[in-house]
């Protein structure tokens, strides 16, 4: 149970974080694509749209997406050292001492490869906005303010909703 936590920890890190990175490379013009084959409109999710409304130079761009290669290289290795252990773990027989063992080695690597992720991820924003302008700078704290309020408000909104089917629910059981 730990361990699916652990990574679904690791992959929300991730996804959140590069995010971010993702978004400077603006896709081509026309194209519904970028060349990663993942379509333009999942790649960086409200930092792509937010990146736009700062209207990045090139030069800006070009920089992040380097930073964001750079990043990836970086995670690489341990990428594939948390995916042999999970090889490892899922290919051991439950109950056996190696089962125990994998699980403990896998939980280890879960634990070490989140906190990686996040000093990684960390270090990545910070580089970025480093390269943002003073004005750029100002206008995404305002975006950024604006988008938590919204969410927020939508937060409310969904807990008011699942609180009113509460009883509902309840009843079914």
């Amino acid at each position: 149970m730990h361990v699916s936590i652990l990574r679904s920890a690791v992959l929300a890190t991730a996804l959140a974080c590069t995010s971010l990175a993702f978004a400077a490379a603006p896709p081509p013009a026309g194209a519904a694509t970028t060349g990663t084959s993942q379509p333009a409109k999942h790649r960086g999710g409200h930092h792509m749209k937010l990146f736009d409304q700062l209207n990045l130079s090139e030069t800006q761009r070009a920089s992040v997406h380097q930073l964001f290669q750079q990043n990836f290289e970086q995670a690489r290795p341990e990428m594939q050292a948390l995916r042999q252990k999970r090889m490892a773990f899922d290919n051991a027989t439950p109950g056996s001492a190696a089962y125990q063992s994998a699980a403990n080695d896998l939980a280890q690597a879960e634990s070490n490869a989140a906190h990686a992720q996040v000093l990684r991820q960390a270090a990545l924003r910070t580089k970025i906005y480093d390269l943002l302008t003073p004005a750029q700078r100002t206008q995404y704290a305002t975006l950024r303010a604006q988008r938590q309020a919204k969410m927020k408000q939508w937060r409310e909104s969904h807990m008011q909703k699942r609180a009113g089917s509460a009883p509902a629910s309840s009843a079914a059981q």
